[in-house]
């Protein structure tokens, strides 16, 4: 049965590693037959959210920017896949602020099931990832149909196009391919 697929890179680099990641995931998932869109964030004005909590009760935020709309693509999901640089340790910020404007969701009947996690980062230490996977797996927690179902690492990878040749690709294609 095919699924509604969404890619979410969250890189403010375009066409950097998180995001050669995300492509190859969701290349994988269009061979298997898997409806598949992929968003960016390098080109979208995200603001912070404000903490008014308006959205609880309309499922809506108040602020109108590429946020709402991203937002609703989530809702109607059955997998999402977040890709995101390593920074510090943890997430990017980019990431961040869209999990935390992604509070609609809460009170929704969403429809996502599996969350997949691609991250790259300049550190190569199996262990880099860890902050980020705890950040996303937090924000997973308050969604109790949801799980987190697989993460793929690319470590020592910094520059553009670094990632190329990198078993980490192949990783997230297979991965996209079993989804």
């Amino acid at each position: 049965m095919s699924k509604n697929i969404l890619v979410i890179s969250t890189s403010p680099r375009k066409g950097g590693n998180s995001e050669t990641l995300a492509d190859e995931f969701a290349r994988g998932a269009r061979e298997a037959g898997n409806c598949v869109e992929k968003v960016t964030l390098y080109d979208k004005t995200i603001k912070f959210c404000k903490g008014c909590l308006t959205c609880v009760k309309t499922q809506r935020c108040v602020i109108q920017d590429d946020a709402a709309v991203i937002v609703q693509k989530m809702l109607t999901a059955d997998v999402i896949v977040f890709a995101t640089p390593v920074y510090y340790y943890g997430m990017c910020g980019q990431m961040k602020t869209l999990l935390d404007r992604a509070n609609p969701l809460f009170s929704a009947d969403y429809r996502f099931r599996d969350i997949y996690l691609l991250a790259a980062a300049a550190e190569e230490d199996r262990h880099t990832v860890d902050g980020t996977v705890t950040g996303l797996q937090g924000w997973i927690d308050c969604f109790e149909k949801a799980r987190l179902a697989g993460t793929v690492f690319a470590g020592g990878v910094t520059s553009v196009g670094e990632i190329q040749g990198h078993p980490a690709l192949q990783q997230a294609y297979e991965m996209g391919k079993n989804v």
